[in-house]
């Protein structure tokens, strides 16, 4: 009998059966499993591990079409959207070397869905929710270390590895990727993995009817089925948190030091003053347009990044990324094909043959170049103001 499957839990909740299905992504037999149950439940509600976006973009193949890139730099929203072609590129990389259609056990729960009249429900947080609530958390070295790890992760060996695979068949891609993010900032768990169960398991007692049937990856079983019982506000959970008092000192505080240090210098030193200033201008120029040749960039590109970054890291309302991604995109403009071609993004090489994805790799890279041209150049501005004071 179906319901006597390893992976279906039966859970009772004020009334309500629950059957809680963890699916192993990777595998095969998944989607024939969710298909059999959903036919032979014939349940009032389908839950499915997605958030609208996600279901979108599995509804609307075409959605990237529509897409202006200009636009999302100046949104703010180009290192989202990289991080998102990032995890589905791995997840398109996976199904290759496996041979699978990634997420189709979740297309198959709203084909089913549909075929019996079941009411859908869309589950999942949005993981822009999550990913912003986490940023609102870091600190400052904090958001320069996940930078490096989200953009350095692409250039990680291609072939995953057996034992990779073992434990993403009982990890969804995403929660695979938040729960390695989990390890490298242990403070973060909280909002990367429990929040995410809490919400899941909330949206899935909400559900309209008797009988619920939830479709979720196997590692987010154990989470759901510890706060099924439990009581969670979805709009605290979905609230962006305002940004510390502490960090909004911590990231004006730095430019205006940087400022004062050298009109400081001058009255000691002019000669002092005018080589502090060149010390900050060569280092986040330099490591701002670097970043920017790394993303092969146009030379014009890479000069807005230099002449860029000095005057942006000292303004946290701007970020050179922005203004080199901006011209990179005036001057190799993205084609139809371009866009048309973001869904089938898979490999390294093809983040830098795509014009889109190398526009945002142009911002993210010229971006984590200025960070670190801050703290190097503010360095070199302190250590030639120490000097001028105590020759």
């Amino acid at each position: 009998m179906l319901l006597n499957s390893k992976n279906i839990h039966i859970l009772k909740k004020e009334g309500k059966e629950i059957l809680l299905v963890g699916t192993a992504h990777v595998s095969k037999d998944s989607a024939r499993e969710v298909k059999e149950l959903i036919e032979q439940e014939k349940p009032d509600s389908v839950c499915v591990e997605l958030c609208s976006a996600r279901y979108n973009s599995i509804n609307n193949r075409n959605k990237w079409k529509n897409m202006d890139i200009i636009t999302i730099i100046k949104q703010k929203k180009a290192l989202l959207l990289l991080v998102n072609l990032i995890l589905s590129s791995f997840q398109k990389r996976l199904a290759r070397q496996l041979g699978i259609n990634p997420g189709q056990e979740m297309i198959q729960a709203i084909s089913s869905a549909k075929e019996v009249n079941a009411h859908l429900v869309l589950a999942d947080r949005d993981i822009q929710v999550t990913f912003t609530r986490v940023w609102k958390k870091l600190s400052l070295w904090g958001k320069m270390r996940i930078l490096f790890m989200l953009i350095f992760s692409m250039f990680a060996k291609e072939k995953i590895s057996e034992e990779e695979i073992e434990r993403l068949k009982s990890e969804d891609i995403l929660t695979a990727a938040l729960s390695e993010l989990a390890r490298s900032f242990p403070r973060l768990k909280s909002t990367l993995i429990d929040e995410r169960d809490q919400y899941l398991a909330e949206k899935i007692k909400l559900a309209p009817g008797n009988k619920v049937i939830a479709i979720v990856g196997a590692g987010h079983v154990p989470g759901i089925k510890k706060e099924i019982d439990k009581e969670h506000d979805l709009t605290a959970l979905n609230k962006i948190p305002p940004t510390s008092n502490y960090l909004k000192v911590l990231v004006w505080g730095i430019p205006l030091a940087i400022i004062a240090i050298i009109t400081s210098t001058f009255t000691y030193s002019t000669p002092a003053g005018f080589n502090q200033i060149t010390q900050w201008f060569l280092w986040n120029g330099s490591l701002s347009a670097l970043g920017a040749l790394i993303a092969m960039a146009h030379p014009l590109s890479i000069l807005t990044a230099f002449a860029a970054a000095p005057f942006s890291s000292l303004n946290p309302l701007l970020a050179a990324g922005w203004f080199a991604g901006i011209v990179e995109a005036l001057i190799r403009r993205p084609r139809v094909e371009d866009f048309e071609q973001l869904g089938d993004i898979v490999t390294l090489k093809d983040f830098f043959h795509n014009r889109v994805t190398k526009i945002l790799l142009v911002v993210a890279l010229a971006n984590l170049g200025s960070m670190a041209g801050t703290f190097i150049g503010g360095a070199k501005v302190i250590q030639l103001f120490i000097n001028t004071i105590n020759p």
